[in-house]
C-alpha cells in the first residue's frame, strides 16, 4: 500500500483529498505544517507528498527544496497561485509535478498514478535501455534508434533527449533545461539557442516535427516528454 504524504492546512480540502485517497487505497498521513511534515520525513517513509505551498509556518517551495537536497521522493506541489512565474519555480525546485486549487478528484488520482509510475520506472535505476513507443535509447552504446534505425544526434541533443526521458510525461522548465545541460556540456546555452536544439532534435526523432508526439511544448513553461519510457 503506498503511503501518501498530504501536507495541506485547509481542513476542508484535507478532508476531501484523504477520504478520495483512502478509497482507493492509499494510505494517508497528514501534517499541516512545515514542522510537522519535517517529523514525518524523519520518522516514516513514504511513496509521494502533495505539498500544499501556502503553509502557516512557511512556504511549500522552501520545503520542497529542502526535500529535494535530500531525497528523491516524488512531490506533487498543489497551489492557488496558477501564474506561469509560480508554476516554473515550483518545477525549477524539483517538483515532478503540480496542481492548481480548486483539486479535481480524478485527475489528483491519475496524476499520482503516473508520478509513482515514473519514479517506480526512473532511468536512474540500473537499465540498459530506454524505450518510448518507437523511440529506443542504448546506454551503454550512446546510440539512439527509431523504428530500429540509428539516428544520429550531437552530444547536445544526445543530453537533451535523455534529460526530457529521464522526466517523461513532466514539465521541464526551459530553465531547468538550460542549468542542467549547461552544467553538463559545460558550454553556454541560452534560450534562443534551446529552442534551436528542440527543433533539430524533433527533426530526427518526429514523423511530423511540426505536429509532435514526443517533445511537446508547454507554452510559456517548458517542454514534455509525451509519452510513456520503460526501462529494461
Amino acid at each position: 500500500m503506498k503511503r501518501i504524504l498530504l501536507v495541506e492546512d485547509d481542513d476542508n480540502l484535507v478532508f476531501g483529498i484523504e477520504y478520495t485517497l483512502t478509497s482507493e487505497g492509499y494510505n494517508v498521513v497528514l501534517a499541516d505544517s512545515i514542522a510537522e511534515a519535517r517529523k514525518v520525513i524523519k520518522t516514516e517513509a513514504v511513496d509521494l507528498i502533495l505539498l500544499d505551498v501556502n503553509l502557516p509556518d512557511g512556504s511549500g517551495y522552501d520545503l520542497c527544496r529542502e526535500i529535494r537536497s535530500v531525497s528523491h521522493i516524488p512531490i506533487i506541489i498543489l497551489t492557488a497561485l496558477d501564474e506561469e512565474a509560480n508554476i516554473v519555480a515550483g518545477l525549477d525546485l524539483g517538483a515532478d509535478d503540480y496542481m492548481t486549487k480548486p483539486i479535481r478528484t480524478k485527475e489528483l488520482l491519475s496524476r499520482m498514478k503516473a508520478v509513482l509510475r515514473r519514479n517506480h520506472n526512473n532511468p536512474k535505476h540500473e537499465v540498459n535501455r530506454w524505450i518510448s513507443d518507437a523511440i529506443e535509447v542504448r546506454i551503454l552504446e550512446g546510440t539512439v534508434l527509431k523504428n530500429n534505425e540509428e539516428v544520429l544526434l550531437t552530444g547536445l541533443e544526445y543530453r537533451l533527449l535523455l534529460m526530457l526521458m529521464t522526466h517523461s510525461k513532466q514539465i521541464c522548465s526551459r530553465s531547468a533545461i538550460l542549468n542542467s545541460l549547461w552544467d553538463l556540456s559545460g558550454e553556454f546555452i541560452d534560450d534562443n539557442t534551446l529552442s534551436v536544439h528542440v527543433r533539430r532534435l524533433r527533426e530526427k526523432i518526429e514523423d511530423v516535427p511540426a505536429a509532435p508526439k514526443y517533445i511537446t511544448t508547454v507554452r510559456g513553461v517548458g517542454y514534455k516528454w509525451n509519452t510513456d519510457v520503460v526501462g529494461r
